[in-house]
């Protein structure tokens, strides 16, 4: 029938075995694209996502003048030098949290950006407060209108800037405006992601200068004009994670490609101390991490940081794998103090999971049975189908468009793993 939200269908109950590869990074990706925009010259971005994010992305870029197309070889060519739009409209930001990478880039390139406030994922409080101080610390000025940011600068001059918390968003956006700045702008207290280094790496390989891009401590020297260049985009660290968590839920055997490691570390040190076989391994192309689990998981205690620790984008799927440990688990989440929406879902699959405040307690139990769901983010989609690829029983997933935000082809990579899922509707 048309008209029929989409949904997942999923059978649980059966052993993930095989190889799957990883897809480029999403958070490198949305932060990537609008960058382009600082460049006097085509860019080509390659290793590109198929998610909706980017797709949104395109949409806006082209909407602003630029001349975007992609290759089926997932790349996209951005030509920004026809732009002569420089405003996100509601509509355009409502789904998509990245959106305000935008500011920086229009600010940095033309002196001018009106952004509407960002939408994405209800996991809690997000202000761009810090983008804001950061921008008006380069020389813009900054006001809120009617929900629109709007920022403009005769010219930008580089400063010291002190991030009060550690925001990857801020340290980003401060980042892009200020490669087009004059003179040398200090980010302290900078955030450390592979995204952050991404977009570092991404904004020199034009012509920009920024150091320290993964440390606290960033520096930029501007320049007056930046060039096009062909890059490629990194895998994604969460995905991988995803499918890692994934393995040992179902007590599967899989092999990861395309990773990198070291970004990789926290999520590997947790399903060890869960008891799950993490193996690295190297095969002259590209690096591999080995997931064999055949027994129950032990209970661990969790508590998300800024990296290198804990991700908060991993907390909620390594939550529905705790689900199934012998004993107590914590899960303290000290990112975004909403981002135990899922747990109402997975109480009623059987989890046994106490909340106080930012605290989970899981009390572990020997299986949990298939319902019908709803995703209410877009890593509590991915949790979700993990708890049902556990489940005894069938479930269903509804509020998929999360999911598919994040994620490109998951049921197919999981339909090759052997898991059960189809897309309805």
């Amino acid at each position: 029938m048309s008209g029929i939200e989409p949904y997942f269908k999923i059978n649980g109950g059966r052993r993930l075995e095989g190889e799957v590869t990883i897809g480029g990074a999403k958070n490198a990706a949305v932060a990537v694209i609008p960058a382009s925009i600082l460049a006097g010259a085509p860019c080509r971005l390659e290793n590109l996502p198929k998610i909706e994010d980017v797709y949104t992305l395109k949409d806006i870029l082209s909407s602003m003048g630029a001349d975007v197309d992609f290759s089926p070889d997932r790349g996209m060519n951005i030509d920004p030098r026809e732009i002569d739009n420089f405003s996100v409209t509601f509509d355009m930001a409502s789904s998509l949290r990245a959106s305000y990478y935008f500011l920086g880039s229009l600010l940095g390139r033309y002196g001018h950006a009106e952004i509407a406030l960002p939408g994405g994922c209800s996991i809690g409080s997000r202000p761009i407060d810090q983008h804001i101080k950061g921008m008006r610390a380069l020389g813009a000025d900054v006001v809120i209108e009617r929900g629109i940011v709007k920022a403009k600068a005769k010219k930008l001059v580089g400063s010291e800037i002190y991030l009060d918390i550690v925001s990857v968003g801020a340290t980003i956006n401060i980042m892009l405006a200020a490669c087009r700045a004059e003179g040398t702008t200090t980010i302290n207290n900078a955030a450390k992601e592979p995204h952050v280094v991404e977009t570092a790496n991404f904004l020199n390989m034009m012509g920009a200068s920024v150091k320290g891009a993964g440390t606290d401590v960033i520096r930029i020297n501007g320049t007056n004009e930046l060039h096009g260049c062909t890059y490629s985009i990194i895998p994604d660290q969460i995905e991988a994670g995803t499918f890692m968590i994934a393995a040992a839920a179902t007590r599967g055997d899989v092999i990861i490609k395309n990773v990198i490691p070291t970004h990789l570390e926290a999520i590997c040190a947790k399903l060890m101390e869960c008891g799950v076989s993490v193996t690295q391994g190297d095969d002259g192309r590209e690096f591999f991490i080995h997931i064999k689990s055949d027994s129950r998981p032990r209970a661990v205690n969790i508590k998300t940081l800024p990296y290198p620790g804990f991700p908060t984008d991993l907390q909620q799927p390594m939550m529905a794998l705790l689900c199934t440990a012998r004993g107590n688990s914590f899960i303290v989440e000290n990112i975004f103090e909403e981002r135990f929406n899922h747990v109402a879902e997975l109480r009623r699959m059987g989890a046994n999971i106490t909340l106080n405040g930012r605290t989970a307690m899981v009390e572990g139990i020997d299986t949990l049975v298939g319902v019908p769901l709803r995703a209410t983010d877009l890593r509590a989609g991915a949790a979700l189908i993990i708890a049902a690829l556990m489940a005894e029983g069938e479930s269903t997933i509804s509020n998929i468009r999360y999911v598919d935000r994040g994620y490109e082809y998951f049921e197919y990579k999981l339909r090759a793993l052997g898991a059960d899922i189809q897309r309805m509707g």
